[in-house]
């Protein structure tokens, strides 16, 4: 049978069929409703999400490229809160990739993900996990930059992480990003 003969057999056979399947989904539908129920009972309210703003005295494709090559962003895990304090990082070098898709693997293996956009000097976001997370969970966090006034205005936002890992990773955020990311550009 030819493609398209194929392809007119099952469109009719789906509309001949439609109003049998319409009817058995409204029984289903009006059988499990309780189950929809408590289904939505299941929803968190109460999803912990981190929104941070810092203006840096550099120009947003100073910080975008801190933040995207792999060599000035070692230079940021060197001054990292995290090294400083002497924490063990493990020791696989920073790896980022450049174009969306491409991984990253920063601090000495600690942090992974993938770029899910990128917009040079604009905005990056990523898919972002520790590598101590449950396999497979990842959050997602927004680099948006803006011109404010001299410098750039860097807005963040970082959602869909593990619940009670809010506050440590706001901490994080500060002395592992933001204060090297200002003492390397200064």
């Amino acid at each position: 049978m030819r493609g398209y003969e194929r392809a007119n057999r099952d469109h009719a056979f789906g509309r001949r069929n439609f109003s049998l399947l319409l009817g058995s989904f409204v029984s289903v539908f009006a059988l499990s409703k309780p189950t929809w129920a408590r289904s939505e009972e299941e929803v968190s309210h109460s999803c912990e999400t981190i929104h941070q703003e810092v203006v840096f005295k550099a120009s947003r494709r100073r910080i975008y490229e801190t933040l995207t090559d792999e060599k000035q962003f070692a230079k940021v895990v060197k001054a990292s809160a995290a090294m400083q304090s002497g924490m063990s990082l493990g020791n696989i070098p920073t790896q980022i990739a450049r174009e969306v898709g491409g991984t990253f693997t920063l601090f000495g293996g600690h942090i992974l993900g993938r770029h899910v956009e990128l917009v040079p000097d604009t905005r990056i976001v990523q898919a972002w996990r520790v590598a101590t997370w449950e396999d497979g969970v990842y959050s997602i966090v927004r680099f948006e930059f803006s011109d404010h006034r001299s410098g750039t205005k860097l807005i963040f936002d970082h959602t869909a992480f593990p619940n009670g890992q809010g506050q440590h990773l706001a901490e994080g955020w500060k002395g592992n990003y933001w204060e090297p990311v200002e003492k390397i550009l200064a």
